[in-house]
């Protein structure tokens, strides 16, 4: 065959070259041969071209062959590369990861819609294959790339096909007049970057090459090329209509049914139509499915195809100014998911699975498609699982928007704007996605992209999905160019705080308002989003919203010394990048939890469980099930360990409340109980075993009591000249009079035996390493003198004694120190240990925080212990790290961990760890022997295998270095780790450290 190039490459930079001869979008239905080949799931009209490509990277359009799609070209000697996958994954060109500027930033200076021209790898692929059967009469043949960023042209035995933008919905072409028997040469180049480039400025690793399935599909004489299903359900809910229309190629007809209801029969417009009473309707707590199964057979009534398609029945929209679903207000509990893995973009449907389950699980119920339609297995299994989704077009000019209100750029620099060289492209990408995912009633509304700013462009998208469907249509970005307010029939904002988005609907209360990003979880956050989820109880026009984001994008590495590492923003030598960025997730990238998760879980928990001594009250949030459906258990430990437990029947109908009595009494022993009460799951379910807890409260209850009076003899001193000593039987402790502190706590044996406890000298602590948000608020900036008050403060100078206090109390003996901080205005801070004849050592640590000084990170006492001691167990709540604005998950029991494993595995190492209201704490080695600290009442503990300078260091968690000790730093208060947003915002009033006098009091004592 003669090679017929006919692509000109440099097309590629013309905003209104969308696509060539690309079959038209249409649902993502599957046929098969008959009803017995659709049972297995595998269709003979489909042939994967997924596997090994030949494979050329080319740096720019200037270098890629130009007629390498010739059958004659020897590609004999290119590499081979996996289809699908990342081109930058797979040894070429390098990963780059950038939030807000586009990824040419500052390399090239080009005009939009343009593209670079010294660095635009593109990708030239090349397959051979062959039909499994060849085509029967009147078939015909296409091929389906499901994703190809950013544009894919191709060719097949050198004759050109045709070209297609949007990688993120499929771009399909005919083959058939270009197919010979036998062996067939396909061809693809893909570049990274085109025109349509503009439109992705999205908050993601900036990948290219071939990333989702590659299917050639077989079409039959008479073809279903497009579905059109819709239900309307009655306002009572008694009845619906289920509504099919087929688009048919060639002469013939379809008929449909669906099992269990019966058949679809014809309407005068066209279309198949069932009347059912007394629907089973769709929902997240209840994702019932109808399979509807349509047959399409030619004008003799053969059967050409069998199309099975899955109905959930259910009405969305806004009523009565609300967004319901079948008829009750929904409250989002929704997340943003990129479509993200350690292999990138690539996606899994068994990935994606796991994802679903992990969701469910922790009670979301919602989730935005965070900026460009997933892949199609997602929406399969959200209508399956039962989750609501907010489907985004693949649309983001944030580097554009930047200029506008960073510097001050004019409006009509915006893209798309309202410019109509751009209104092809987003029609396009529009119309792409809702076609395809029209079908799924798990999506509730259209979203017009993300962060783009406005204008005239985007309005007639919105007006488009309007006309072509009755979901509502999401755009956030009219908040900040206002102009086209009918852009969306939402108000939806970003990182608003949650007192301001009340204030704001006390005067603008027109439309029912989201937070389509939330709770920005960047590293150590997630802090005061409480807030959040009450309002959203408390005002109906706020309907929740979407937590910035599921899971951080990060890709699998290796350092120079061969150690996996999970890279991000500059890890591959690239630039621009925007650092650890992209490490906002509830999940980490291994799809391991965080913390997060944990209050995440029970923030969105579908029953508020008030908990009293004697009765528990209950409130549903469930908008259609009643706690009958759960087991309602109730247990009471003490000090973690259970001592009684019952069941009670409940029945709370959604959206009431309920108080029971408890079947269980707290015991008369004097000691402190949690009772709790939980909402368990009866059977299993898809996403979960029988058991599965999905709701608790918890209450705790003290019962007072005389402990016996244990009286020790008084401590021995001796005052040395630089150092004192207290002695007792089995204890020995030593402070120093030269290096500020206590140096020594030996237990377990004369003063040259037992066991040396301390690695260190004992100091007063207000300094951490920087969160993520920390350093986003510029908090090492404006605070840093806490960091030298904590590494540099004095109690004497250099190599002079300092003066300490010894002081003979009833209880035992008193050491004091006094530390002169560097801090401005200077201030000072006490330290003293009260030493009683067991060895045990209560310790008091006083400050004035005077006017003008800059917030407190924290007030803390930091001691190290030999690496040995890397045993922690505490009573306090858990199980996973909290803080003063992140423990509502956390509840009260004894847990134990490893040291080391006490540090969160954040990208970016930072202050972690933290446990709140601990009562004790020990931290021992092997064999149990260390040291036990006491709160007084309670205090918050942390543990860790590394100092907050040396987390503060290390770039990733590989970079730390060997453990030397263990950091115990018991604490007055830790300040909450906020998370409004990552660039700004601190945490509330309520989770500061307090100014004025401070005063902060523990023990501890060998064990």
């Amino acid at each position: 065959m003669t090679f017929d190039p006919v692509f000109d490459i440099d097309r590629i930079a013309d905003p209104r070259f969308v696509s060539e001869n690309r079959l038209p979008a249409h649902s993502d239905h599957r046929w098969f041969r008959d009803p017995d080949e659709a049972r297995t799931g595998v269709s003979s009209f489909e042939q994967s071209l997924n596997g090994h490509w030949a494979f050329h990277c080319a740096r720019n359009q200037r270098e890629a062959p130009s007629d390498f799609a010739d059958p004659g070209y020897d590609v004999s000697a290119w590499d081979m590369i996996r289809v699908p996958s990342h081109l930058q994954l797979e040894g070429y060109d390098r990963p780059q990861y950038v939030n807000v500027g586009y990824a040419w930033d500052g390399q090239e200076d080009i005009e939009p819609g343009r593209v670079p021209e010294r660095d635009n790898p593109i990708g030239c692929y090349v397959r051979t294959f062959r039909l499994d059967t060849p085509l029967q009469t009147g078939e015909r043949l296409s091929v389906s790339f499901h994703g190809a960023e950013s544009a894919v042209a191709v060719w097949l035995n050198g004759r050109y096909i045709g070209y297609s933008t949007d990688g993120f919905t499929p771009g399909e072409f005919d083959l058939t007049d270009a197919l010979v028997e036998g062996e067939n040469r396909l061809a693809a180049q893909v570049f990274t970057y085109s025109a349509g480039s503009w439109l992705e400025d999205q908050d993601f690793f900036r990948f290219s090459g071939i990333f989702r399935d590659v299917v050639l599909y077989r079409r039959p004489a008479v073809h279903a090329e497009h579905l059109r299903v819709r239900t309307v359900v009655a306002d009572d809910l008694a009845s619906a209509d289920i509504e099919l229309r087929v688009d048919l190629a060639g002469e013939g007809s379809a008929s449909a049914r669906i099992d269990g209801l019966g058949e679809l029969t014809a309407r005068g417009d066209g279309a198949l139509v069932l009347h059912v009473e007394d629907p089973h309707l769709w929902s997240p707590e209840d994702p019932h499915l109808h399979d509807l199964v349509i047959e399409v057979q030619d004008a003799g009534g053969a059967v050409t195809e069998v199309i099975p398609q899955r109905v959930g029945i259910r009405r969305f929209g806004i009523e009565n100014g609300v967004l319901s679903l079948n008829g009750a207000r929904v409250v989002f509990n929704g997340i943003n998911r990129h479509e993200f893995s350690l292999a990138g973009r690539v996606p899994s449907r068994e990935l994606t699975e796991a994802d679903m389950r992990v969701l469910k699980a922790h009670n979301v119920n919602a989730v935005r498609t965070s900026h460009y339609p997933n892949d199609s297995a997602f929406y399969e299994l959200a209508d399956e699982y039962g989750l609501l989704v907010i489907d985004e077009m693949n649309m983001e000019t944030h580097g554009r928007w930047t200029e506008i209100r960073q510097r001050g750029a004019a409006e009509d620099i915006s893209i798309p704007g309202d410019h109509d060289e751009w209104r092809p492209a987003a029609l396009d990408r529009a119309r792409s996605m809702l076609e395809r995912d029209r079908n799924h009633p798990s999506v509730v509304i259209w979203s017009c992209g993300n962060e783009s700013y406005g204008g005239a462009v985007l309005r007639d998208v919105a007006d488009w999905f309007r006309q072509a469907d009755d979901r509502p249509v999401h755009y956030e970005g009219v908040t900040w160019d206002p102009r086209y307010p009918e852009t969306t029939d939402i108000t939806s904002q970003m990182y608003t705080p949650a007192a301001a988005v009340e204030r704001q609907l006390s005067e603008h209360r027109d439309k029912p308002f989201i937070l389509c990003e939330y709770a920005h979880a960047m590293g150590n956050s997630f802090g005061g989003v409480a807030e959040y989820v009450e309002l959203a109880y408390r005002d109906e026009l706020f309907q929740g919203g979407f937590i910035w984001d599921f899971a951080d994008q990060a890709i699998r590495m290796r350092d120079r010394y061969g150690r996996e590492l999970l890279g991000y923003g500059g890890d591959n030598g690239e630039a621009p990048h925007d650092h650890d960025f992209s490490g906002n997730g509830i999940l980490f990238a291994d799809r391991t939890l965080s913390p997060k998760a944990q209050e995440m879980k029970k923030l969105f928990q579908p029953f508020v469980i008030e908990v009293s001594p004697a009765e528990v009250a209950i409130t549903s949030r469930m908008l259609f099930t009643s706690s009958s459906a759960f087991e309602t258990r109730v247990s009471i430990a003490r000090e973690g360990r259970v001592v009684a437990s019952g069941v009670i029947d409940t029945d709370v109908a959604p959206g009431e409340s309920g108080s029971y009595p408890l079947p269980v009494e707290v015991p008369r022993m004097p000691g402190e109980y949690a009772i709790v009460v939980s909402l368990h799951l009866r059977a299993a379910t898809s996403w979960a075993p029988a058991g599965h807890e999905v709701a608790w409260g918890e209450h705790v209850v003290a019962v007072g009591g005389t402990a016996p009076a244990v009286v020790a003899a008084r401590p021995q001193v001796v005052e040395g000249t630089l150092s004192i000593g207290v002695h007792g039987p089995g204890f020995h402790v030593l402070f120093s009079r030269l290096f500020n502190g206590l140096g020594s706590y030996r237990f377990g044996g004369s003063r040259t035996g037992g066991r040396e406890l301390l690695a260190g000298t004992v100091t007063p602590n207000f300094w951490h390493a920087p969160t993520s948000n920390e350093r986003g608020w510029n908090g090492p900036f404006d605070e840093g003198q806490w960091l030298l008050a904590s590494r540099y403060g004095r109690a004497s100078g250099y190599h002079e004694p300092a003066d300490i206090s010894v002081t003979q109390e009833q209880g035992g003996v008193r050491i004091g120190y006094r530390y002169e901080l560097p801090t401005t205005p200077a201030t000072h801070c006490e330290l003293s240990y009260l030493i009683d004849g067991s060895g045990r050592v209560e310790v008091t640590q006083r400050m004035h925080v005077p006017d003008g000084m800059p917030a407190m990170p924290e007030f803390a006492t930091m001691l190290a212990m030999p690496a040995d001691y890397d045993r922690v167990r505490w009573y306090g709540e858990g199980p996973e790290e909290c803080y003063v604005d992140r423990r509502a998950g956390a509840r009260l029991g004894v847990y134990d961990r490893r040291v080391p494993d006490m540090l969160t595995p954040y990208l970016n190492p930072q202050e972690a760890g933290n446990r709140t209201g601990v009562r004790w704490a020990e931290v021992t080695d092997a064999r149990g022997v260390g040291l036990r600290f006491e709160g007084d009442p309670t205090m918050e503990f942390s543990a860790l295998s590394w100092t907050p300078a040396e987390i503060e260091s290390a770039l990733h968690p590989n970079e730390l270095p060997p453990i030397h000790r263990t950091i115990v730093r018991p604490a007055l208060m830790r300040r909450g780790v906020a998370g409004d947003d990552s660039w700004g915002a601190r945490p509330l009033a309520e989770h500061l450290l307090p100014t004025g006098d401070l005063e902060f009091r523990f023990a501890f004592r060998g064990i």
